[in-house]
């Protein structure tokens, strides 16, 4: 069997402004995966990329792309990285035609037949401004550079925000047809859970600068459940296996971390499943309450 490659790989990242600090961040992502880097705002998801990037510079700790360190030679491994950020990063008087004679003079393997083929398939008129674009066309037009250099990872910070959902679900399946070629490998930032629930493989969850899950996100899933009881139930249920509880006057809802060993002690009471953001927001819950 073949040995897992990583394409991405954080160890023990540093990054200290006074007032936020990216905190002993590590995590890998293995070529051929849709890795969902999830967290609300200001949770340090743009750090790690523009880390990541080598757009930043780290404090401490280690930065592998394609198993090399960003610090050394990243021109040339960024031929192989297609970038798409929340905002678009062309002038917006520049036309589809435009982005191409520049692109040509910035990636060694651009291909000119390629984007413009991408500018069709996305509806992209090639002479109109882009500054004239809408939210989803400026987010596809990115999408089109990025996949023109023959990019082996795209890198993308919440590139379905603001979008609707058929725009939304549309990006969704273009980004699944990239991965399932060649294994190409997809990270992917983004706040809204139910579109990673969809089509990531891996699931790295950050909070205030640090990692608080990571891992499949099947597993992940499988693992967590949303236990519901009386409230008075709530102190037979072991301190070990409780993430977050939540009381209420109609009972209380608790996230467990271990679904197998709870449906074991507890068959009595309803066990259901968890979705991304629950396990998401029952985390950042109780870290709130233990600063409190």
């Amino acid at each position: 069997m073949d040995e897992v490659k990583n394409v991405i790989e954080l160890k023990n990242v540093t990054k200290d402004y006074g007032d936020f600090k990216l905190d002993n961040v590590s995590f890998a992502v293995p070529e051929g995966t849709v890795c969902g880097f999830i967290g609300q705002n200001g949770a340090g998801k743009t750090t790690t990329i523009n880390l990541i990037l080598d757009i930043i510079k780290k404090d401490a700790g280690e930065v592998f792309l394609f198993g090399q360190p960003v610090s050394k030679d990243t021109a040339a491994l960024r031929e192989d990285v297609g970038v798409v950020f929340d905002e678009m990063g062309f002038h917006e008087f520049m036309t589809g035609r435009d982005i191409n004679i520049m692109m040509k003079n910035i990636y060694k393997n651009w291909d000119e037949e390629a984007f413009f083929d991408y500018l069709k398939k996305f509806s992209l008129p090639s002479k109109k401004k882009c500054g004239a674009f809408s939210r989803g066309m400026r987010m596809k037009l990115q999408i089109a550079v990025a996949l023109s250099h023959h990019a082996k990872l795209l890198v993308m910070d919440e590139p379905t925000s603001g979008l609707d959902p058929i725009v939304r679900n549309e990006m969704i399946n273009i980004f699944r047809e990239f991965v399932v070629k060649e294994d190409h490998t997809i990270l992917l930032s983004s706040h809204i859970t139910a579109d990673l629930e969809k089509i990531a493989d891996e699931v790295v969850f950050i909070d205030g600068g640090r990692i608080v899950l990571a891992g499949n996100k099947d597993e992940i899933m499988e693992k967590h459940a949303i236990l519901k009881c009386r409230k008075d139930d709530v102190s037979k249920v072991s301190e070990s296996l409780i993430v977050h509880c939540e009381v209420s006057d109609y009972g209380a809802e608790i996230l467990v971390n271990d679904r197998h060993a709870a449906e074991k002690l507890y068959p009595g009471m309803i066990m259901e499943n968890a979705a991304l953001e629950d396990i998401m927001l029952h985390y950042i819950n109780a870290k709130n309450e233990r600063q409190r």
